[in-house]
């Protein structure tokens, strides 16, 4: 046994975060802990590495980590056990990796006492392209900041895997990468299941928990409220919380459903008239060409998806559409009118009739300033009328009163992002850009979040331009789906039939990479 833990107790203070938790880990043998933020995975995954944190108390019956009581560790003990027995994979990549150091002296190090010096650079450069890094030798030379999300996560998980560790433990290793990255990793980490590696997986996406688990434990409130083989957990879950989960995952199956609910929803039918349009956009940053004679429609109403790789110009395209970028060729129209060709005085009048919804609503949102002060930020009111209407759009997207009073960061990750979907809406906008709005959201979280989105614009009509890597949210909520690649439209049309029956080899791919929820 890897690991074998019985009784587990984690405690902040007088505060118990994880309630009595038992798991066992075998070589080859992947096990995934599930659940909302909050519900103590993370802490739980961390704890079994010596990572519970600074003043936390851990008390368990039995605790074995690599045949050895892990209750009598030293700090040196479990420095050991980190460097050669055991590998961690954050999902925060930015935050984990060196930021004055290479990405291939990061590597590198791990490589320490495992690897001939002669031999690291060679070796460094292997696992980089072992977990799909292009160009791994500039890569190498690289820092963290000058590499993009996706890169960096993979050049994270190189290092967690360099010293071939009997455990490695994946908190969200996936969740910022676009699908075809996320199925080579998770083909990777199935490698290293086979070769006998054990894996602890942590994550909200069963889609992803689905594709390579042999086990579930799912957690509510620091406790595992159900547990069992993937499939049984699956096909036939016995808890209400576990049914939830399961019954919030965005899918094709899903698009006439309420996904927190699973009552039927109607479809509006839209508007004929268009609300934004681009025609032979292109923009080039350098010699580098990052949007090449796109053009789109969308109509009142109407929610247009487009998906794509990172790079593939889904953002800058956002960013035109937004008049923040100005085009080198072709033209953005709002209406019937200008829009891009405007001078930025004459458009600032209509910028409340395009409005942004994006990734990280934190970064966006001044710290100093209330949540009240924010969402009236974009409204042309009277005093006491501007709070009303404050304290009114709080209450349509399910947020209390008492919100208004509060900062951004005292508040969870659904909380700001119902703020920010309040706040684009108090000017009643047109046309509603999202751009990734719920990906880094928990999965009942991320349900809450399209159902209102979804009645908004049945009840505003407005027109939504939904950006995001995630094939099954975009099938649930799109009319309409751009698939981009190298800044490119490489096919259009109708979701069901891009999604289902897709021409261009490149769609194919993407959508063949998508994680079922079927085990396998």
């Amino acid at each position: 046994m890897i690991v074998a833990v019985e009784d587990l107790r984690v405690s902040f203070g007088r505060t118990e975060v994880v309630h009595g938790v038992s798991l066992s880990i075998e070589p080859g043998e992947c096990v995934a802990i599930v659940g909302e933020s909050g519900s103590g995975k993370s802490v739980t995954a961390r704890t079994l590495l010596g990572l519970a944190g600074p003043g936390a108390s851990v008390r368990a019956s039995a605790f074995q980590v690599a045949g050895r009581d892990a209750l009598g560790f030293s700090p040196g003990d479990w420095r050991r056990v980190r460097g050669r027995f055991a590998g961690l994979v954050l999902q925060d990549a930015l935050g984990s990796l060196d930021p004055l150091r290479t990405v291939g002296a990061e590597i590198a190090e791990a490589l320490h006492d495992v690897v001939p010096r002669a031999r690291r650079t060679d070796r460094v450069l292997e696992l980089l392209e072992a977990v799909g890094v292009p160009e791994p030798a500039r890569r190498a030379r690289q820092r963290p900041h000058e590499l993009s999300g996706g890169l960096r996560q993979r050049a994270l998980i190189a290092s967690a895997i360099a010293a071939d560790p009997a455990l490695l433990v994946a908190d969200e290793p996936t969740t910022a990468l676009d699908v075809t990255i996320q199925a080579q990793i998770l083909r990777l980490l199935a490698e290293r299941k086979t070769a006998g590696t054990a894996l602890l997986l942590i994550s909200h996406d069963l889609a992803v928990v689905a594709s390579i688990a042999d086990r579930i434990l799912v957690m509510k409130d620091g406790r595992f409220v159900e547990e069992g083989p993937t499939a049984r957990v699956l096909a036939a879950p016995a808890h209400d919380y576990t049914r939830a989960l399961l019954g919030a995952v965005p899918s094709a199956a899903s698009r006439n459903s309420y996904l927190t609910t699973g009552a039927p929803r109607a479809r509006p039918s839209p508007d004929p008239s268009v609300a934004l349009a681009g025609k032979g956009l292109t923009r080039s940053y350098g010699k580098r060409r990052v949007v090449d004679d796109v053009s789109f429609t969308l109509r009142h109403g109407e929610t247009l998806g487009v998906v794509g790789e990172s790079g593939s110009g889904k953002t800058t395209l956002a960013r035109l559409a937004l008049a923040l970028l100005e085009p080198d060729g072709g033209e953005v129209t709002l209406g019937q009118g200008p829009w891009s060709r405007l001078r930025e005085r004459e458009r600032r009048p209509l910028r409340t009739s395009v409005q942004l919804i994006s990734q990280n609503p934190l970064d966006s949102f001044d710290p100093r300033h209330t949540v009240g002060r924010l969402v009236a930020e974009p409204l042309r009111l009277p005093g006491p009328e501007r709070r009303a209407r404050v304290l009114d759009l709080l209450a349509r997207v399910g947020l209390p009163a008492e919100i208004a009073d509060r900062h951004p960061r005292e508040l969870s990750g659904g909380q700001r992002q119902r703020v920010a979907i309040a706040r684009a809406l108090g000017p009643r906008p047109d046309v509603l850009v999202c751009d990734e709005p719920v990906s880094a959201l928990d999965v009942s979280i991320q349900a809450q979040v399209l159902d209102l989105l979804a009645d908004l614009q049945a009840e505003y009509g407005t027109a939504i331009l939904f950006i995001s890597h995630d094939l099954g949210v975009v099938h649930h909520v799109a009319d309409r789906v751009l698939v981009m690649k190298d800044g490119r439209v490489v096919e259009e049309g109708g979701v069901e039939e891009v999604f289902t029956r897709p021409a261009h080899p490149y769609t194919q791919a993407l959508v063949a990479a998508v994680p079922r929820l079927e085990p396998v």
